[in-house]
Order: C-alpha cells, then sequence, then structure tokens
C-alpha cells in the first residue's frame, strides 16, 4: 500500500504564511518602536501637560546628544532632571523657551526619557516635534520628516477637545438581557434548593 506523504506535510502556502507572520512579530516592533516620540500623543487645548521625549539607540555606538526644537504655539514651563544628561535650554530674543539640548551617554541597545512640562495651546492642532539624536563619531539623525511612512518620522501630537461617543442600548437587546438574567437566577434557585431526604424504615 502507498501512503500518501503530502497529507502529513503542511501545504506550501501555509509554511510561507508561517514564516511572515515571524517575521512581521519580530520586525515589525523595532519599526514602530525604534522612532523618537513624544508622549503623550494626544492632550486637551489649554491643558498644562507633562511630556516626555523618548529616544532609543539605534546604533551599535553611543548617542552623545538629544536635541528638539518646541512648536511655537506651545509654552514650556519646566524640565525634569535625567540622571547622566546635561540640560541645555534654548530660548529666543524674548526669552521665550524654543527647544532644548541634553548632552550625555545613552549606549547601544538602551533608550532614555526626558520629561518637561507645558501649556498647550487654546485651540484644536497638531503639534510637531522636530528631534535631532547625535551619535558618537559624528552621525545625526533628523526625525523630522512629516511623512509617517519614513524612517525618521516627526513626532506628533494632536491637541483636541475629547469626543464622548453616547452609548446606545437598544431596548430589544435590554429586555433579552433582563429574560436572560430572570432564566439564570431561577436555574440558580432550583439548583440551590434543598432536596427531600427519603426516609425507609
Amino acid at each position: 500500500m502507498t501512503r500518501n506523504s503530502s497529507a502529513s506535510r503542511p501545504a506550501p502556502h501555509r509554511a510561507i504564511r508561517a514564516i511572515l507572520l515571524l517575521l512581521a512579530i519580530l520586525v515589525v516592533p523595532s519599526i514602530v518602536f525604534a522612532h523618537a516620540v513624544v508622549f503623550p500623543k494626544t492632550s486637551t487645548p489649554g491643558a498644562y501637560e507633562k511630556y516626555v521625549l523618548r529616544v532609543p539607540n539605534e546604533r551599535d555606538v553611543p548617542t552623545l546628544k538629544v536635541e528638539i526644537h518646541f512648536p511655537e504655539s506651545l509654552r514650556v514651563v519646566s524640565f525634569g532632571d535625567v540622571a547622566g544628561w546635561k540640560l541645555q535650554v534654548l530660548t529666543d530674543s524674548a526669552q521665550r523657551v524654543t527647544g532644548a539640548v541634553w548632552t550625555g551617554v545613552l549606549p547601544k541597545e538602551h533608550f532614555v526619557e526626558f520629561p518637561f512640562v507645558a501649556v498647550n495651546p487654546k485651540d484644536s492642532t497638531s503639534l510637531a516635534w522636530p528631534t535631532y539624536q547625535t551619535y558618537q563619531g559624528g552621525e545625526t539623525v533628523q526625525w523630522t520628516s512629516p511623512d509617517t511612512a519614513s524612517k525618521t518620522p516627526v513626532s506628533r501630537t494632536l491637541i483636541s477637545d475629547p469626543t464622548v461617543i453616547p452609548v446606545k442600548v437598544s431596548r430589544t437587546s435590554l429586555y433579552i438581557s433582563i429574560i436572560a438574567l430572570l432564566f439564570a437566577l431561577t436555574a440558580l434557585g432550583v439548583a440551590l434548593r434543598p432536596r427531600g431526604v427519603d426516609v425507609r424504615p
């Protein structure tokens, strides 16, 4: 008797799909998270917000300097201390804070977070955070591209009033839920009811 060996082997398209899934698991996180990003990604107009610039090291040499330029409509009021990093605040002729430069040492396969507090603009808008990351040896990565599909996209924060979406529940669904609850309670009562004792001489 000849045994059909193809039934025991996975179909080629299944094997290819498994390989693609594995590649997606391994590659996508590095693409998604390997950016200089400012959090939170959304905030409300006029809010007194704490922002955090997160910068990963994507090279085999240390990052030595990180520079960010703040949106004109934003008013930066204070910075948090970051151990091992020195802060230089950039201002214009009117002493408005326009940016910040941090210098330190960020080893490979590490990230650092730089916190600061700012007052949001009063109107809804999209804030862009141009950031420049300088590595040992002089290479500078400019996180400034407006194209979100770029390898070096600029981070953005949406300033907008929160939209409240009302939850609508139909009467039919409500009635069905009540009836189901009543049936469940009835069944529970029957299950817990003591049974009669059979007394035999």
